[in-house]
Order: C-alpha cells, then structure tokens, then sequence
C-alpha cells in the first residue's frame, strides 16, 4: 500500500512538471506599430490649490499580433509636473519596460494636485510614450485656480465674526457649514465663485444679511466643488444655504444649483432678481412665512417643487420662468407648491399668504405645475395676471381671464446639461404679457427691454 502511494505521489509531481515545462513562456518584444489610445487629451475639471482633481483614465490599446514592451511612459515635466499618473497599478512619473499583451490593454489613471498659491493659470503636461515604432504623447489639460478655504473643523466653528466681503480674486472653498454670526453683513462681489464641498452649506443667522452682487456676464456662482461638466446636472452635492428669522437677502445674477434646497428662508426678507436656480434634490427656494420679491428669476429641475410656500407669507413673483422637468418620476417636481401650513417639528404651524404672479411662465412635464394646500379658515390671497401655466383637471386655483392654460412655452431647450429658457419666435408667450407689470421689471434677465411687447417669462 506504502508503495502505491508513493509511485500515485511521484506520477502526480512528474505530471505537473511535464504540464509547467510544455507551458508556452511569455516574451515581450519592442513594438512595431504605434499604440492606439482612447483620447488624445484629457481635459481635467477646473481644480484648486492643494486640491485633487478626481481621477481620470486613457486606455491603451496594443493592435499588434504579438505582446510588446514599451520602454518608456513617462510625463514630460518629471518630478515638476502637477500631474500625477498610475501605470498598470503603479504611480509615479516615469515607468519602464510596460507589458501590454497582444491585442489587449492598459489603463493609465491621471490627476492633478497643484501646489499651494498657484495662481489661476492654464496647467498642461504631457504623457510621452517612447518605442522603436516611434514617440507618441496624451496631452493633459487643466484650470489651476487660487482658493480660500473655509473648514470646519472640531477646534474651528467656522464662523465669519465680522462684516465681511468677498471678491472675486480667489474661489471660495467650504468645507462643513460656514455661518455669518449674528447681526453681521457678508457682501460678495460680482464674479466670485463660491463651492461647497459634499453635505457642506452657508448658514445666515438671525438679524444678519446677505448681499450678492453680481453682474451680467459675471454672476456669482453657488454650486458643488466638483467642477466637471457632469456634476452640473447632478443635485445634492451640497446642501444649501439657510437663513435664520430676521435675516434679509439681495441677490443679484447669481446662479446656484447642484444642492439639496438652494435658499432655505425662515421669515427672511428676500429680494432676488437676474437670477438662475436649477438642480437640487428638494427645492429651489424654500421659504417659510417669508417675503420675497423675485424678477427675472428661472427655475428649473427641482425634484419636490422649484419654488415651495410654507407657513403663508408674502411672495410677488413677476416675469419669472419656473420649468421644471425632474428626471425622476417619483418626485412631485412642481413648479410652485404653497400651504398656510408648517411642519415645526412636532407643532404644525399656519400663517397667512399672499401670492402675485405676473407675466410668468409656470410649466413642466407633470399634468399641474402648481398645488396650492390652503388651511380652512387662514387667508390664502393669490393672484395670476397674464400667465402662462401648466394646469390639469381640478386643479384647486383659477386663472385670470388673460393668462394661457397648457400651451406649450417652446422653450429653446430645458434640458439642464443645455439649460436654455428663452422661449423660440413661435412661443405662444411671445408678446403676451401685460405692459404695466413690465413696467416695473423694464428689461429681461439679458438686459434687454420689454417695454414695447412684452413677452411673458424671464426672457424677452
């Protein structure tokens, strides 16, 4: 028996070396085409000092019949560059004698880090690829910004204590709510940029105000900071900013967007005009027993409604498009939601609402673009003068006698990836609002006049 398992154990160890030595080796040779690759740039997302890009990838493509050896991949400025690459699951700068197996290939992953106190400048780099069959080279292309970073921290509230203002020379990065204390002003200038990082947002307090002054060609900017294209359409990349009772807002050509609610008032004083709101995952504007006068305000892609009225208030919404067209179906995706009610916690609160709407469009894909919710026996004013809206069977509201009811605006294009309102030559709000209410908003979110014909929206 001793012997059978021997000569079984011998048979077996002669069989695996008979298989390891029949086993075709692996030889690399020097290629003799030149590579193909996926692009021949990467364009990497606008970044900030001692911030990573996120990370992006080229793919290496070996066409030949036969498994080859690059030499040499490396990045053309060495050590200096602000890129950095991962070849094959290595990172560095430079590699060689690179792998790639016959009609097979290789991902390198690229980002770029830049140093502290970089100014704004163009950063470019390339990655050579050298071979007998010739040089070849990726070209890597990013936006390096200066920043100002706001973090919180467990020894830092991240607090502004002061009068403060903002100036465009520098990105505003924060990290965690940033709060302006109570009772102080935050004047930001036009043209900043202001980026919040993931579940971080910008807190007014009580008795405090914010002042955004932007321009025509220079907004400032609220948004994500992920600054790649794609995250412009994506919602909840932060949270919002918030005001406290008592506070006042003025906001002027401004855009914010990619956010849970974009402004989250609480009897705030608002004066928003030239103004673009799109993208977040609950509200555009959500305001709580609040007064807000909006001009030339467009809304857009809000999953719960773009503009919600809670706990009453007093809100003039004149020559304003409010579109939504929210992706997901589950989501009410209205134009205008408004209630005398508020859920405080475990109290439901009420107050009282008046609501005007002049020359403005309110539509979008759902059968009602607007639901209003009132409490017996609390007043609930509103008023339509020279609308266009989306309005189902029993929809709860009347119109007036010169607005449109579910005429399609003809927008130029409301998808948010090509975000444009403007309403085409054909729209049936073309010269359809009415003159006095133009009157007081006299040119459109483009500074061009609508005195003479006035078109209903946001756009003339």
């Amino acid at each position: 028996m001793k012997s059978f398992k021997l000569l079984v154990g011998v048979s077996f160890w002669f069989l695996l070396t008979a298989v390891a030595c029949s086993r075709d080796d692996i030889s690399f040779d020097a290629p003799s085409q030149l590579l193909r690759f996926s692009t021949d740039t990467v364009f990497c997302d606008t970044v900030y000092n001692q911030v990573r890009s996120e990370t992006y990838a080229v793919k290496i493509y070996n066409n030949e019949d036969k498994d080859v050896m690059i030499p040499k991949i490396s990045l053309e400025s060495g050590a200096a560059s602000m890129y950095r690459i991962n070849v094959d699951g290595k990172a560095g700068t430079e590699f060689n004698n690179v792998a790639l197996r016959k009609k097979d290939s290789l991902y390198i992953f690229v980002e770029i880090a830049p140093v502290a106190n970089a100014p704004e400048a163009i950063a470019e780099d390339r990655v050579i690829f050298q071979s007998p069959a010739g040089t070849q080279h990726v070209t890597l292309f990013s936006v390096v910004q200066d920043a100002e970073f706001f973090i919180k921290t467990e020894t830092n509230p991240n607090i502004l204590a002061d009068n403060t203002t903002w100036s465009n020379d520098k990105a505003k990065i924060i990290f965690g709510d940033l709060t302006l204390a109570e009772g102080k002003t935050l004047n930001i200038q036009s043209g900043t940029k202001v980026y919040f990082h993931k579940n971080s947002g910008l807190k007014i307090l009580k008795n405090s105000t914010l002042n955004v002054n932007g321009s025509l060609g220079n907004e400032v900017t609220f948004r994500g900071d992920r600054n790649d294209t794609r995250y412009d359409t994506i919602p909840k990349n932060w949270n919002g900013i918030s005001f406290e009772p008592n506070s006042t807002l003025t906001m002027n050509y401004a855009k914010v967007f990619g956010g849970t609610r974009g402004l989250e008032m609480t009897q705030t004083n608002a004066t928003i005009d030239n103004t673009i709101i799109h993208t977040h995952q609950e509200y555009g504007i959500y305001a709580v027993n609040s007064t807000v006068v909006a001009r030339n305000l467009v809304m857009n892609n809000c999953g719960e409604a773009d503009f919600g009225i809670f706990k009453g208030g007093n809100i003039k919404i004149l020559h304003s498009t409010l579109a939504n067209y929210w992706s997901d179906g589950s989501l009410p995706a209205l134009g205008i939601y408004a209630t005398n009610a508020y859920q405080n916690g475990t109290t439901t609160e009420q107050g009282a609402l008046t609501l005007t709407i002049g020359n403005s469009i309110i539509y979008g894909e759902k059968e009602n673009s607007i639901q209003f919710k009132p409490t017996q026996g609390q007043p609930f004013t509103y008023t339509f003068q020279y609308c266009l809206v989306k309005q189902g069977t029993n929809p709860g509201y009347n119109l007036d006698a010169n607005s449109i009811k579910n005429q399609d605006p003809k927008f130029q294009n409301y998808f948010t990836h090509k975000l444009n309102l403007r309403v085409k030559a054909d729209s049936p709000a073309k010269g359809k609002g009415n003159g006095a209410v133009a009157a007081s908003v006299p040119t459109d979110i483009l500074g061009i006049s609508r005195l003479v014909s006035p078109t209903v929206g946001a756009y003339q």
